[in-house]
C-alpha cells in the first residue's frame, strides 16, 4: 500500500480481559470490588500516616507515597476498564490512549523507584540505627520522593513519546485492557525498531538497577540481623522490614515472571494476566500487607476510629 493511502488511526478498540459476552458483568463485579478495596486501603494508609503524629517518621512518609502511587496506578487503569465491561463498543481516543499510557508509566516507574527507596530506608534503620535520623532526614526524604516522581514523569514522557512517534493505520484493535507499550507497537504500520529498543532498554535498566538496590539492601539487612545475639532482638529487627520484603517479593516477582519467561512461551495474553496483577491486584494487596503485619498502623487505625478528632488536632 502506498504511503499516501494510509489512514491515521484516531481511536483504538480495547479487547479487554475477556471478549466473552457472558463474562463481562461478572468480571465487572470482581474488578469493581478490587478497585473499591484498593481505593479504601490506600486512602486509609494516606490518611493515617498524615493525621497520626506517631506515624510521622521516614518509613511511614515513604509508605504514604507508595500508597499515593498505588492509588494513582490503579485509577489510571480501573475506571476505563470498568466502563468497557458494560459497553458494547470498547473504544478509546488516540490522545486518551496516549494519556493513559503516560499515566501508567509514571506510576509503575515511580513504584519501582519507591520500593528501592524504602529498602534503603530499612537498610539504614537496621544497619546504622544511631545515624538513622541524620542519614534519612526530612530533607533527604523530600529529595528522594521528589526524585521518584520526577524520574517517573520524565521516563513516561520519553517512552510514551517514542511509542506514539510511529504511525498507526488501519489496525486499531489492542489485545489488552489498557493502552500498553507492547500491544500498541504490535499495531504500528511503520518501523518500530527504535521505540521497541527504547521500551526494552528502559524496562530492563529500571528493573535491574532498582532491584539491585533492593537486593543489596536486604543482603546487608539479613547479615545485620544474623549478627544480633538475642532471638528477641532478631525478631524485632526482622519485623520492621517483613512487610516491605513481602511487598517487594510480590511486585518484583510478577515483573520477573513477565520479562524472564522464555520467548517461546511469551504471549500478549500472558502479559495481560501479569498486568492485571501488578496494576490492580498488588495496589489492593499492599495496604493489607502493611496494615495486617504492622502493629503501629493497626494501633493508629484504632486511635483514629476511637477518637478521630484527637488525631486531626495532632496534625
Amino acid at each position: 500500500m502506498a504511503p499516501g493511502n494510509l489512514t491515521q488511526v484516531t481511536e483504538f478498540i480495547l479487547m479487554g480481559v475477556s471478549d466473552r459476552p457472558e463474562m463481562q458483568v461478572p468480571l465487572f463485579m470482581v474488578f469493581l470490588v478490587i478497585y473499591v478495596l484498593t481505593a479504601t486501603g490506600n486512602l486509609g494508609i494516606i490518611t493515617l500516616t498524615t493525621v497520626d503524629s506517631r506515624l510521622h517518621t521516614p518509613m511511614y512518609f515513604f509508605l504514604r507515597h507508595l500508597a499515593v502511587i498505588n492509588l494513582g496506578n490503579s485509577t489510571v487503569i480501573a475506571p476505563k476498564m470498568l466502563v468497557n465491561f458494560l459497553v458494547s463498543r470498547k473504544t478509546t481516543s488516540y490522545y486518551e490512549c496516549a494519556t493513559q499510557l503516560g499515566g501508567f508509566l509514571v506510576f509503575i516507574v515511580a513504584e519501582i523507584f519507591m520500593l528501592a527507596v524504602m529498602a534503603y530506608d530499612r537498610y539504614v534503620a537496621i544497619c546504622n540505627p544511631l545515624l538513622y535520623m541524620v542519614v534519612v532526614s526530612r530533607r533527604v526524604c523530600l529529595l528522594l520522593v521528589s526524585l521518584t516522581y520526577l524520574y517517573g514523569f520524565s521516563t513516561a514522557i520519553f517512552v510514551s513519546s517514542c511509542v506514539f512517534s510511529v504511525s498507526y493505520c488501519s489496525n486499531n484493535i489492542i489485545n489488552h485492557f489498557y493502552c500498553d507499550n507492547v500491544p500498541l507497537l504490535a499495531l504500528s504500520c511503520s518501523d518500530t525498531h527504535l521505540p521497541e529498543t527504547v521500551v526494552f532498554i528502559s524496562a530492563a535498566t529500571n528493573l535491574f538497577f532498582f532491584m539491585s538496590i533492593v537486593l543489596v539492601s536486604y543482603f546487608n539487612i539479613v547479615l545485620s540481623i544474623l549478627r544480633i545475639r538475642s532471638s528477641e532482638g532478631r525478631k524485632k529487627a526482622f519485623s520492621t522490614c517483613a512487610s516491605h520484603m513481602m511487598a517487594v517479593t510480590v511486585f518484583y516477582g510478577t515483573l520477573l515472571f513477565m520479562y524472564l519467561q522464555p520467548q517461546t512461551n511469551h504471549s500478549l495474553d500472558t502479559d495481560k494476566m501479569a498486568s492485571v496483577f501488578y496494576t490492580l491486584v498488588i495496589p489492593m494487596l499492599n495496604p493489607m500487607i502493611y496494615s495486617l503485619r504492622n502493629k503501629d498502623v493497626k494501633a493508629a487505625l484504632n486511635r483514629f476510629l476511637t477518637n478521630p478528632c484527637y488525631s486531626l488536632k495532632s496534625i
